[in-house]
């Protein structure tokens, strides 16, 4: 069952004493924007987001060098934000004008949260090596934590397609290849019955962060380990037209930042982290503007607020938002009907 006490007296001294505590949003009080900026790659950026727009710093303190904050997900419902801090085994919430506190301990390490078509959390658990989804009583039910009988590497990230399919990426992680059962990173389909599981491609170095397009026409998929999203066109039984993989963006260069998380907004524009902040790529793969928000990588992204406008993102340590122009797709999507 989720848990909803306030953090605790020793998380909030952690959190105070870190770089910068933590701050309400919009109070930016003690966050120099200095180096942070929105770079204007291509004019056509100027309708996505307003490049004197504020990078806002809302909270630090989280994670580690073993592992960082991660996994944003807002619950529209409720008004605030869920997010991963692997490392401390916590999943915190952050409420705007409010600030974060602790929603859950433990979480056996979970990454990436997404929600299903009724709303359910899913996430990706480090230490069990599992996709989970919590139900509505708080019960777990255990999505994915085999293939062919062999136990998953380390689940990383998770989407939910609007007919309940759900999509992971399964990379390898801290552990000794010879503790690993599966000798391959992969991406796998669940189908929404939970009844078959497929695994759609072993072919990345390092699967990581994935998004459909908003008609769910197209599959994006990131390499985090080649600095890479690639892209592949969807068959109707919902796996990959392997022949139509393709290099969307290649996110390398001299700062630091691969990309991991991603997500899409409503116009099909993709945002991912990558060399030096978040870039952000029109539905072809053009670069368009990046948001340099000045830590040295972004662990992932999430869509929110009211009108699905503001641009939630963590870091290693933080949790920051951005206002855009276009909502993100929201989470959950809403329910294809099945002819």
């Amino acid at each position: 069952m989720f848990t909803r006490n306030g953090i605790s007296r020793r998380t909030m001294l952690m959190m105070a004493g870190a770089a910068g505590g933590f701050a309400l949003a919009g109070d930016r009080s003690g966050f120099a924007q200095a180096g942070k900026r929105i770079e204007k790659l291509d004019p056509s950026v100027d309708s996505i987001i307003d490049t004197s727009q504020p990078i806002q710093e809302l909270a630090s303190g989280f994670g580690g060098d073993l592992g960082p904050a991660e996994g944003p997900v807002w619950w529209k419902e409720g008004g605030y934000l869920l997010f991963s801090d692997i490392h401390n085994n916590k999943r915190m919430k952050y409420t705007p004008g409010q600030g974060v506190t602790l929603f859950k301990e433990p979480t056996n390490r979970a990454n990436g949260l997404t929600r299903d078509l009724q709303g359910r959390l899913v996430a990706c658990e480090h230490d069990t090596r599992r996709v989970t989804r919590q139900e509505l009583d708080g019960s777990i039910t255990v999505i994915a934590n085999s293939f062919q009988g062999k136990r998953l590497n380390r689940p990383n990230d998770v989407v939910v397609k609007s007919d309940g399919s759900i999509y992971f990426t399964d990379p390898n992680g801290a552990l000794l290849p010879e503790q690993w059962d599966l000798s391959f990173p992969g991406v796998y389909r669940v189908s929404p019955d939970l009844g078959t599981m497929t695994l759609l491609t072993d072919n990345f170095v390092g699967p990581n962060g994935l998004a459909f397009s908003p008609d769910e026409s197209v599959l994006y998929i990131i390499d985090a380990r080649r600095r890479q999203i690639r892209a592949f066109d969807m068959l109707p039984n919902g796996t990959l037209a392997k022949q139509t993989e393709r290099l969307f963006a290649d996110l390398g260069g001299g700062e630091p930042g691969n990309p991991d998380g991603m997500k899409v907004d409503t116009a099909g524009n993709v945002y991912s982290g990558g060399s030096g902040g978040i870039y952000i790529l029109d539905p072809k793969g053009k670069k368009l503007g990046r948001i340099v928000h000045g830590y040295p990588a972004t662990t992932n992204i999430g869509f929110g607020g009211t009108d699905w406008k503001t641009l939630y993102f963590t870091s290693r340590n933080q949790l920051g938002a951005v206002n855009v122009k276009i909502p993100g797709v929201p989470v959950p999507v809403s329910a294809k009907k099945q002819g």
